[in-house]
């Protein structure tokens, strides 16, 4: 599972991170809202994310997050040396999905991250079918609608769960015309395609400098 840790104190994030790392999670770092919205949001399964830091605040990050459909399911955390209630159901009001104060356990954290995910992630792929016979794409019973390129890549995805394509193999797979394609072009569809199929849209992963995949 994907973790962002979103937190100004580099001592901290980086004990943190350690910590998920040993317990098998992919966590990575931001040093504070702005380097994190300029990262691929959608690719992560929650988000561990401070109030209190430099520039833009975490409550601001989390409101611009709920805003966008590509983001909005993506379970946040959020870690934070104040206490008072007020402050507590404000960040829940939000959209939060728990709060944990400074100094935390490390096994809290742990035991809250496995929590919440339980109660958010997707039930398999089962919500998301693509029908190459009729090209239709349906979420939860919806048809959405998708042009051809989009659905393409999206059915490639799906019918191999876990596997990781790298952007070279989806533009032969999809782009088999002899016509020159960006790499970026494979990036903006996904990220189309992420924002029709929310709440399913962080079920495509990335791996960085690679390409993309289906993960339950």
């Amino acid at each position: 599972m994907k973790i962002l840790i979103v937190d100004d104190e580099e001592t901290l994030a980086e004990g943190l991170r350690t910590y998920l790392e040993l317990e098998g999670y992919d966590a990575h770092i931001a040093s504070g809202a702005e380097e994190a919205l300029k990262l691929d949001i959608a690719s992560y399964d929650l988000i561990l994310l401070d109030i209190m830091m430099g520039g833009m605040s975490g409550t601001d990050m989390a409101g611009i997050l709920k805003k966008n459909p590509a983001t909005a399911d993506i379970p946040i955390i959020f870690l934070t040396a104040k206490d008072e209630d007020d402050d507590m159901v404000a960040g829940l009001r939000l959209g939060a999905d728990d709060y944990i104060t400074k100094p935390y356990s490390v096994k809290n954290v742990i035991a809250r991250i496995e929590a919440v995910m339980r109660r958010a992630r997707p039930q398999g792929i089962k919500g998301v079918h693509c029908d190459r016979g009729s090209l239709t794409c349906t979420v939860d019973g919806n048809v959405i609608k998708m042009p051809r390129k989009e659905f393409e890549i999206l059915a490639l995805l799906l019918e191999h769960p876990g596997r990781i394509f790298s952007r070279d193999e989806i533009l032969q797979r999809v782009w088999p015309e002899k016509v020159v394609v960006a790499d970026r072009a494979v990036d903006v569809h996904v990220t189309r395609i992420r924002s029709k199929i929310a709440p399913y849209g962080r079920c495509i992963i990335s791996r960085s400098g690679y390409g993309y995949g289906w993960q339950d």
